[in-house]
């Protein structure tokens, strides 16, 4: 198991920013690829943004791209999702989730990863 907790979600206004923060082990940072997910009322759980184990390559969903940035801190043992200029398609659960298999994850197809946090709610609204 790799336990994985997501925090920082809340109610923000369209335009607006929210940072996401996943704690996790720094030896989960440093082995699993990691990424963010999301799953809105009635859809399917999507991919947003993924990092791999190294951090030196990111990867994003076109809905996102040059809107949220990911990052990880060794430090902290946290991997973040800074999120800008917020619309209210954001409005979903979203998840962190960790991948054996890099593929999975920078590709953002949630179906591979293989462990996940309970999620944080994030609501753009006005």
């Amino acid at each position: 198991q790799v336990p994985l907790v997501e925090s920082g979600g809340g109610l923000v206004r369209p335009g607006g920013s929210l940072r996401l923060s996943c704690s996790a082990s720094r030896y989960a940072l440093s082995y699993y690829a990691i990424g963010w997910f999301r799953q809105a009322p009635g859809k399917e759980r999507e991919g947003v943004a993924c990092i791999d184990n190294r951090g030196s390559s990111t990867y994003y969903a076109d809905s996102v791209k040059g809107r949220f940035t990911i990052s990880k801190d060794y430090a902290k043992s946290a991997v973040y999702l800074q999120m800008d200029s917020l619309k209210p398609e954001d409005t979903a659960v979203y998840y962190c989730a960790a991948a054996d298999r890099a593929s999975w994850c920078t590709n953002l197809l949630a179906h591979g990863m293989d462990y996940w946090g309970r999620g944080t709610l994030v609501t753009v609204s006005s």
